[in-house]
Formats: structure tokens, C-alpha cells, sequence
């Protein structure tokens, strides 16, 4: 029987990313709805890595699983590292993923021509039912397209606006290579961190 590991999150497109990057280790992954564990947690942390720990442990304890959970964000140059940490609640509140393109079409008209730099970072938690946790962090950089990209990534909504120069590609899994995904994804640098640790923790 093969083990399971648990991706903690409701995104859809999180729990489609994270699964992608793990489908060449020996393991069955599985969801929250998968485990029936439907309880939401507040996110309660100040920074990526206090989030990302909190929801791992929290799901792993919960559902007796090993837990990857991520947090993460968009962080804008010239608006002093905004909306970080407040990504999906930058509107005050859990804004569905039109609304903030439709804040970001805003944004993004008003951005200096010379200061339209970005990154995108995330902090993944691998966590064991026992409170044992290991970190690791992604990050890719790129800047504020004027206009979107039209077609919408269902959970990503500002990787319609984040383009890299370097590639002449938007950071969208329409635009990118297999290849260039494994160089420009920060989820993926990141998980790619800690498999090893995954692999050892779990004995494969």
C-alpha cells in the first residue's frame, strides 16, 4: 500500500501545482476534502514562513498524515513589497480571483515605466504528525505587464500581470516550457528543496 501525503490547501490550482511536482516520488497524494478534513484554520502568522508552518502542523496532526502546505505571495517594488502576505486578501478580504485582476488592472496602468519589478515567493512546510518540520523557499522575479494576459490561471490571477523579461513570457503554464517551468517556478524551486528531506523522512 502506498503512503500518503497530504497537500494542505483549498487552491485548486495549489493542490494541481504541488501534486505535479510530486508525482515522481512513490506516494499517494491526497487532499483536504480526500481526508474529510474541512476545517478552516486562520491564518494568523506575520510573515510566509509563520503561515506555512502553522497550516502544515495544524493538517498533519489533524488528518495523522505527513503535510505540505505553502504560503506565499506577490511583492511589488515600488509599492514597498505590496501586497505580500495580504495577496489574496489585498481588498480587505478573501477576493475571488476577478477581483483582483480587476484591482490589478489598475495597478498596473499606474506602475512607473522604471520601476515595475516583482517577485513572486513562496515558503513550503513539510511537517510529520509528530510536530517535526522542515522549510524551504521559492522565489522567481519578474515585473508588472500593462496590459494581462487574457487568459486567467484558475488561483493564480496575478500571473496574468507577472512577466519575465528574460523569457519574453508571461508566468503562466501556457506560456512556459516544461523546462523553463523548472527554472522560473517558485513553487517548484522550492518543493524541488525539500525532497530530499521528504524522501528520507518517509524512509523511500
Amino acid at each position: 500500500m502506498k503512503k500518503k501525503i497530504l497537500v494542505a490547501t483549498t487552491n485548486s490550482g495549489k493542490i494541481a501545482e504541488i501534486s505535479k511536482f510530486l508525482k515522481d516520488l512513490p506516494f499517494k497524494i491526497v487532499s483536504l476534502s480526500d481526508v474529510g478534513a474541512n476545517i478552516d484554520i486562520k491564518e494568523t502568522g506575520k510573515t510566509y514562513k509563520e503561515n506555512s508552518k502553522l497550516k502544515a502542523l495544524f493538517y498533519a496532526k489533524l488528518s495523522n498524515l505527513p503535510a505540505i502546505s505553502d504560503d506565499g505571495g506577490i511583492e511589488i517594488t515600488a509599492l514597498g513589497g505590496a501586497p505580500g502576505i495580504k495577496s489574496r486578501r489585498w481588498l480587505g478580504y478573501e477576493a475571488t480571483d476577478k477581483e483582483i485582476i480587476e484591482h490589478m488592472k489598475k495597478i498596473a496602468r499606474k506602475l512607473p515605466d522604471n520601476n515595475r519589478t516583482a517577485y513572486f515567493k513562496t515558503v513550503i512546510t513539510f511537517a510529520l504528525p509528530s510536530g517535526k518540520y522542515f522549510q524551504s523557499t521559492g522565489i522567481v522575479k519578474g515585473e508588472i505587464a500593462k496590459e494581462p494576459l487574457l487568459k486567467i490561471l484558475k488561483g493564480y490571477p496575478y500571473r496574468s500581470f507577472f512577466y519575465i523579461p528574460k523569457i519574453k513570457k508571461f508566468y503562466h503554464e501556457s506560456q512556459l516550457s516544461k523546462d523553463e517551468e523548472r527554472v522560473y517556478n517558485h513553487r517548484y524551486k522550492a518543493i524541488t528543496k525539500l525532497k530530499p528531506i521528504i524522501k528520507r523522512e518517509l524512509g523511500l
